[in-house]
């Protein structure tokens, strides 16, 4: 299945000086696009995928593929923060001021009076995982509520989301109706969250990202492609817990 998918990207106009590779994932019930930290693109496929699907999915991606290879390969990897009062974060699209405050028993990272709190801590790896569980804890309980009304609109079942470190995956959803979310998305204004669920909430009804899948989303989402071109400018700041 592998050859013939890539006999399909090749037919696209992808760059020369891409590298790129397909690989098959048993567990996948989609195309994933994985772009590294060196630009290199891995395009994950399932078992049954359909080339020429692929192929179109991959095609209307391609705007979005290419600034991200591009930023990678000038170094413009991912974002780091230097974990000090003043830092910046953004929690759904507001942006709030880091104050480190002193260490107390059961002190957490909170929001308060437009402040994020982080208790001091040892190191910055310690600091960058508290403030993770912050975001994690955060959107659990924002996404929790968002899920249902938009699963219902969507005319699916969900199983549920779960918010947690997904790595360069945004978004994911389960065989048994499981929406995943990476925490980082918390950053984004509530519309480009509300985007990222109901893509995943679609592939519950439609797997491959075809016309079906695009005009499902359309049903959806006014301004489909307005909300995909912020989310593609917006994703390049998201934070994922680098210091």
């Amino acid at each position: 299945m592998s050859v013939s998918v890539r006999s399909a990207l090749t037919s696209l106009p992808l760059p020369g000086e891409w590298t790129w590779d397909v690989v098959v994932r048993p567990r996948r019930r989609t195309l994933g696009i994985e772009i590294r930290e060196d630009g290199d693109v891995l395009f994950a496929v399932p078992p049954d995928a359909d080339p020429q699907e692929v192929a179109t999915a991959v095609r209307a991606r391609l705007p979005r593929i290419a600034s991200e290879v591009d930023r990678r390969r000038r170094g413009g990897g991912e974002p780091h923060k230097e974990l000090v009062s003043g830092a910046s974060f953004a929690y759904l699209g507001r942006r709030h001021r880091l104050r480190v405050v002193p260490a107390e028993p059961g002190a957490r990272v909170r929001l308060h009076q437009g402040w994020l709190e982080l208790p001091r801590h040892d190191s910055a790896l310690e600091g960058s995982r508290l403030i993770a569980d912050w975001y994690t804890e955060r959107g659990a309980d924002w996404t929790a509520a968002r899920l249902r009304p938009l699963a219902s609109r969507a005319g699916v079942t969900a199983g549920g989301v779960v918010v947690g470190d997904l790595g360069v995956r945004w978004g994911a959803c389960d065989p048994d109706g499981t929406i995943r979310l990476h925490w980082a998305v918390m950053q984004l204004p509530p519309a480009l969250v509300d985007l990222v669920l109901v893509h995943e909430l679609t592939h519950l009804s439609v797997a491959a990202h075809g016309p079906a899948f695009r005009r499902r989303m359309r049903s959806m989402l006014g301004g489909l492609e307005d909300l995909e071109h912020r989310f593609a400018v917006a994703e390049r700041e998201l934070w994922r817990g680098a210091v």
